[in-house]
């Protein structure tokens, strides 16, 4: 019981956020028809979209931090979420470019979550290749990273020209982060998905820490390094691929979640992968409770994120000072 204490703790802390979001305004959307209509077709695609997100951006960064051997593999850091953010640029603008064409606005729903896998997959492959070439070395991995994020921030740059001023003010928005983008029909199509390969990378957690002592060690446990690695990576872009697909690009939380985590429980994936998904989504719920107590307009999620977790992730590289030593020595 006491090695899988720290996920009853952070279940706790879940289903204590979710029922402060359920009940943030009392009970009145249970008796009410006009609050029950504004809870099941608003708030509640809000906060099913908060738990999705968020539960898989944290598990596919912490398990990526230990496919690429670097603490700093955040999606959004190393470009996998701007392969994804490109693709869904490329889709959403599709009805206003004038070489692409018009029809494929009308399938977005179904189109965008495959575009968006398909662009992380691409950014993960590459950062893959570069990491086993560099030999997992945190600063180039991180240039790679910054390299691909570049190259397709100017590619939606392109985009933005041919496109009206409202859209360009839409697809802005929507890659800063929403949790308001949703709704049933791509939920429905999103979260089967993204449950099913969450569940598949849980099960991963004990192979993961094979990886911690390298390649040779892993086959003698009896795995396939290569597929392995492959599978972790799929897994972790299309996580990605639909999370960026329903909720736009999201910053910080997959750097900030699995980091204090493992500070919290240490570093066995059996514990930290299914620890990150939870806190993960407790994150992104909050945030979207501090949205709604807040703000009179919906601030996007990413400005959010990045204005709780900036603070709390510089205070932890102060409390260990080991994670910057080792990226200076690589």
């Amino acid at each position: 019981m006491s090695l899988y204490k720290p996920v009853v703790l952070s279940s706790i802390l879940f289903l204590v956020v979710v029922s402060l979001f359920v009940f943030a305004d009392g009970y009145a959307w249970l008796t009410t028809d006009i609050e029950q209509h504004i809870f099941i077709n608003i708030r509640l695609p809000v906060l099913l979209t908060a738990i999705a997100v968020g539960g898989a951006i944290s598990i596919s960064a912490a398990a990526l931090q230990i496919l690429l051997r670097n603490p700093l593999a955040d999606p959004g850091i190393i470009g996998i979420s701007a392969g994804a953010s490109l693709m869904a640029a490329v889709v959403l603008l599709s009805g206003s470019v004038a070489f692409l064409p018009s029809n494929v606005e009308s399938m977005s729903y179904y189109v965008l979550p495959v575009a968006c896998f398909i662009g992380a997959l691409l950014s993960s492959l590459i950062i893959y290749a570069l990491a086993r070439k560099l030999q997992a070395s945190i600063s180039a991995v991180i240039l790679a990273g910054i390299g691909i994020s570049t190259i397709a921030g100017a590619i939606i740059g392109w985009l933005f020209i041919y496109a009206p001023p409202q859209s360009i003010k839409n697809l802005s928005f929507w890659l800063m982060g929403s949790l308001h983008n949703t709704n049933y029909t791509s939920l429905t199509f999103a979260l089967p998905i993204i449950i099913v390969s969450m569940a598949l990378l849980l099960k991963q957690g004990r192979k993961l820490n094979w990886l911690y002592l390298g390649v040779a060690s892993a086959q003698l446990k009896g795995i396939d390094p290569v597929r392995f690695e492959r599978k972790i990576l799929m897994l972790a872009a299309l996580l990605v691929g639909v999370s960026v697909s329903i909720a736009g690009s999201i910053a910080f939380i997959g750097l900030l979640i699995p980091h204090f985590v493992r500070q919290l429980v240490g570093h066995d994936n059996r514990i930290v992968l299914p620890v990150s998904a939870l806190m993960g989504a407790t994150l992104l719920i909050m945030t979207a409770i501090i949205n709604e107590w807040l703000f009179d307009m919906i601030v996007p999620v990413s400005m959010l994120t990045a204005t709780l977790g900036g603070p709390l992730f510089i205070y932890s590289l102060l409390k260990q000072p080991a994670v910057l030593t080792n990226a200076s020595r690589d």
